[in-house]
């Protein structure tokens, strides 16, 4: 008698799905629809685990069919059951998309920091500008009378050499030295270098 031993169904369920994929790479929109109907619901549902935002799980469910559309004829039963194949296919794609959207959302974030304008402080700004003038007032106290009049007159004053000169009534001369001698004071006593 010879050895018929029954048919396992994982054994009988792989083989349909090696036909229908069979089937597929030849053209038949039919065994497509029904590749379809038996597998989009599992495709979806891993998707979704993965991806967990719905619309974005149905636009890699229908990605993942269009590949298998594709390339049915690549399916190899010897290597493995049609599920298998078309899972797999389904967790690839998912990751894909994960790290897509990643690499956007890394990238908009480079975008963002560099095209992001470092925060003003107008507090700290208004606090340096008084502190450095405060600085200025007590270094202009410590020049002499004359030295003092001459650097206001041209700094605060705006008045060139020959009108500080008209408005103390003193030489031109008299007026260049001042300014020199107050200004190196100055730099001395405020710790600029040159």
């Amino acid at each position: 008698m010879p050895d018929v031993r029954p048919e396992r169904p994982d054994e009988s369920a792989a083989g349909a799905e090696a036909q229908l994929l069979g089937q597929v790479s030849g053209g038949d929109q039919d065994a497509f629809g029904e590749l379809y109907d038996r597998f989009a619901p599992r495709v979806l549902g891993l998707v979704r685990r993965l991806l967990l935002d719905h619309a974005q799980a149905e636009e890699v469910t229908q990605e993942v069919f269009l590949e298998v559309w594709q390339s049915a004829g690549r399916f190899d039963p010897n290597k493995g059951r049609g599920a298998t194949w078309i899972m797999t296919m389904a967790h690839r794609r998912a990751i894909d998309r994960i790290r897509s959207a990643q690499a956007s959302r890394n990238r908009d974030t480079r975008v963002g920091i560099r095209d992001l304008e470092p925060g003003y402080d107008e507090v700290a700004e208004n606090v340096e500008v008084v502190i450095e003038h405060e600085r200025v007032k007590a270094a202009m106290a410590r020049l002499s009378e004359a030295q003092r009049q001459a650097v206001s007159l041209a700094y605060y004053g705006g008045l060139t050499h020959s009108e500080i000169a008209a408005e103390i009534e003193a030489p031109i001369g008299t007026v260049k030295t001042r300014l020199r001698d107050g200004m190196i004071r100055l730099r001395d006593d405020l710790g600029v270098t040159s």
